[in-house]
């Protein structure tokens, strides 16, 4: 069974042990260091009485990082050391194996990494830096792997014990083995391999490195086909060629008898040494020596040998890491950061004057996933990958984020004309047609001063202002472009620290005249903005900022409070029949506790909801007509009002007023502006009566003259707010404002 770290606690009994003798061997000693005792405890169970390379085996335990390095200031001769990557600190195993190698200076000991947490695995320079001898998954070590790597790590500590009396030449293969290590894939590990084992035995580099693959084109018997992946010296020109073409036969025939035997061949004038990975793909070195090949030099390659098979394991590990780093595996597609590798190769080489890079953004694509399944999601991303490859072979396309994909190549091919043909055709999807838009950004190397991040950024800012303008749309970056979105980043970052200190933002109340009676009957609460430097910043600047970067959620609570708290003190100062305005965006209406929050503000104060009305734009409607309406018919239930504001300005007007339910019509102050006019007027006349019909008063905003306050009185608007009646005040001033106000006559 297995627990919960993933390590297997076995059934079966350890086996029975004998009295111990005065002239038994000395065990080997194995530090285990976790800090779970039931991994200490399944460690010892596994390999207890179980007899490697003929000693036993001593356990010596620590829980911490600091206790392991006690342990090994202390005990000599430790040969192994078990050790989980991740205890006190997520980086503590690597903090230990820091310490063993610089440190303690302990160069022979073998540490083994273990980690029930698949992503804690340490970075590829840490295992060649640190001569991490193996790293395992807990739950990979059965009781068979377990020894297995035990084994081979006692076998590697007690080879290296063996060479402490020729100090020099073990130095020079750790240095080679750690030089190999640094090296990435397999054709330049190979390389490092000829090179350190001509420099181990003092010879030049005259070799050759031999992959053995199967030939399956005249079928499963045919005979094993050698090729020749990496080579030194007078062969460096016979890479990737068949071993036949070698003219040399001595070679030929060492190496073939090598790989098919599978171990290693030493000559009086040369040596060939067998290497094995662990999908057992098999390769070969051979290297020419002049002279022959003294014992202690023959020592010194058994050692190399084994320390290439240990150091190929980590060159697959590496590799999966690799790939990981640099693949997206779900659309089969290099990822983000190959792609910044990409593009900064392009950037360095000069070879970018040509070439464009274009962010392809799937329109609505999170809708797809919420409607469709993530499933169906995830095949429709995979047929755009295919799509992207086979229309155009000549870029490089990889999966930048979610929804995101990325091309790189010439300008000429990558047009929005280009992209958009790609998806005139519908995606078939579970043998469905699906079809699809997207919104492109495309920004010209030549146009990118820095590096492959800088091209990234910039092709980002013109994917966004291609989606400001709606689906289906594509945008080219430019400098005035990207200066507008620092500009708007600036805004944003100013925004939340005014917001953040507080003092910046303050609340400021226009009042609404019954146009019938004359009576004030409310006031609506609007936000202001002081910079820093005393200057105010225009609603009409900083409220779509709000509203693009989410702060206007908590700008909407704020100004929701301080509304109902004003209005509080007015109705105790006895302007009981007032109410209050407050305006609501769609990124409000969103939040999931919106209604929570409308609740929680009324219950601080004394405020009914019916002496409270929210103010939205027809552009609410693009949330889903169903699911506004669920939401104000909700908001309504409770008592407050519903007015709809700037009517006339937004998309699709008639055929969304009818069923947005509503309390109020606010006609927007460019139509009243023309009331002056000696055409105007005509919009004011079909809003009023059709604000009436649906049942809604109608308020005029943006009043400034009396004639503009008389006509709407004539053709019967029900209320107005304008410069004419009052600016916006500040809280403190309303009360004096009300005392004093006395109804114009008619």
């Amino acid at each position: 069974m297995a627990d919960a770290e993933g390590l297997l606690v076995f059934a079966d009994e350890s086996p029975p042990t004998g009295p111990g003798t005065d002239d038994a061997p000395l065990p080997w000693r194995v530090l285990i260091v976790d800090d779970d005792a039931d991994v200490h405890e399944a460690t010892r169970f596994a390999l207890k009485g179980i007899p490697i390379l003929g000693r036993p085996v001593a356990f010596l335990h620590a829980h911490s990082g600091a206790e392991a390095l006690a342990v090994l200031r202390r005990e000599q001769d430790v040969a192994v050391v078990l050790l989980d990557v991740v205890m006190e600190t997520p980086d503590a195993g690597l903090r230990i194996v820091s310490a063993i190698r610089e440190e303690l200076q302990l160069t022979n000991l073998r540490i083994v990494l273990r980690t029930g947490q698949p992503g804690q695995a340490p970075e590829m320079d840490a295992i060649s830096r640190y001569d991490i001898n193996d790293y395992k998954t807990k739950n990979e070590l059965t009781r068979n792997k377990l020894f297995t790597t035990v084994t081979a790590a006692l076998r590697s500590y007690d080879q290296l014990q063996r060479l402490d009396a020729s100090r020099r030449g073990l130095q020079k293969v750790i240095e080679a083995s750690n030089d190999v290590m640094t090296r990435p894939g397999l054709r330049s590990f190979a390389e490092g391999i000829i090179l350190q084992m001509a420099s181990l035995i003092g010879v030049a580099p005259e070799g050759l490195v031999c992959a053995s693959t199967i030939d399956r084109s005249h079928g499963d018997d045919a005979p094993p086909h050698f090729e020749i992946i990496a080579a030194a010296g007078r062969f460096s020109g016979l890479i990737q060629k068949p071993l036949e073409d070698v003219a040399d036969t001595r070679i030929v025939g060492a190496l073939r008898q090598s790989l098919l035997e599978r171990r290693n061949l030493l000559a009086a004038h040369s040596v060939t040494l067998f290497f094995e990975t662990p999908d057992r793909h098999a390769y070969a070195v051979f290297v020419d020596a002049p002279h022959p090949i003294r014992d202690l030099d023959q020592n010194l390659l058994h050692m190399f040998c084994t320390n290439m098979s240990l150091c190929a394991q980590n060159i697959q590990l590496m590799s999966a890491l690799r790939e990981q780093a640099y693949f997206d595996r779900l659309a089969e597609l290099p990822n983000r950061a190959a792609m910044l590798r990409e593009l900064d190769r392009a950037l360095d080489d000069g070879s970018s004057k040509a070439q464009a890079l274009a962010l392809i953004d799937i329109d609505q694509f999170s809708a797809i996933n919420d409607l469709l399944g993530h499933p169906y999601g995830d095949e429709l991303l995979r047929a755009i990958a295919l799509r992207l490859n086979a229309d155009f072979p000549g870029c490089f396309v990889a999966r930048v984020a979610g929804d995101v994909f990325g091309l790189l190549g010439q300008r000429e091919v990558l047009t929005p004309a280009a992209i958009d043909r790609l998806f005139a055709k519908p995606f078939n999807i579970d043998q469905v047609d699906h079809p699809v838009t997207v919104s492109t950004g495309i920004v010209h190397l030549r146009d990118v001063a820095g590096s492959g991040s800088d091209c990234i950024q910039n092709a980002y800012i013109a994917l966004k202002r291609a989606k400001a303008g709606g689906i289906g749309h594509h945008a080219y970056y430019s400098e005035s472009i990207a200066n507008e979105t620092r500009d708007r980043n600036r805004m944003r970052i100013a925004l939340h620290r005014a917001l953040v200190q507080g003092g910046q933002l303050y609340p400021v109340f226009q009042p609404q005249l019954d146009l019938r009676t004359g009576c004030v009957v409310g006031f609506e609460a609007l936000t202001r903005w002081r910079a820093d430097d005393g200057g105010h910043v225009s609603p009409e600047q900083f409220i779509p900022v709000a509203e693009q970067t989410a702060l206007i959620v908590p700008i909407g609570e704020w100004i929701l409070r301080h509304a109902l708290g004003v209005l509080e003190k007015l109705h105790q100062r006895g302007h009981t029949s007032l109410r209050m305005s407050v305006n609501v965006s769609a990124v409000q209406l969103r939040q999931p506790d919106f209604l929570a929050l409308l609740d929680r503000s009324l219950d601080a104060t004394t405020v009914a909801p019916g002496h409270l009305e929210l103010e939205i734009t027809e552009s609410v409607a693009a949330l889903g007509i169903d699911q506004v309406r669920t939401l104000l018919e909700a908001i309504r239930a409770r008592g407050i009002a519903i007015a709809i504001d700037d009517f006339g300005t937004g998309y699709s007007s008639l055929s969304y007023l009818h069923r947005l339910p509503a309390d109020r019509l606010k006609i927007d102050r460019s139509f009243i502006h023309t009331l002056d006019s000696g055409q105007g007027g005509r919009i004011a006349e079909m809003v009023i009566p059709l604000g009436h019909h649906l049942g809604m008063k109608v308020l005029a905003e943006g009043v400034e003259t009396e004639s503009q306050q008389h006509r709407l009185r004539a053709l019967g608007c029900d209320e107005m707010q304008g410069y004419v009646l009052a600016r916006p005040m500040l809280a403190d001033d309303l009360p004096a404002w009300l005392d004093a106000f006395r109804p114009a006559p008619d």
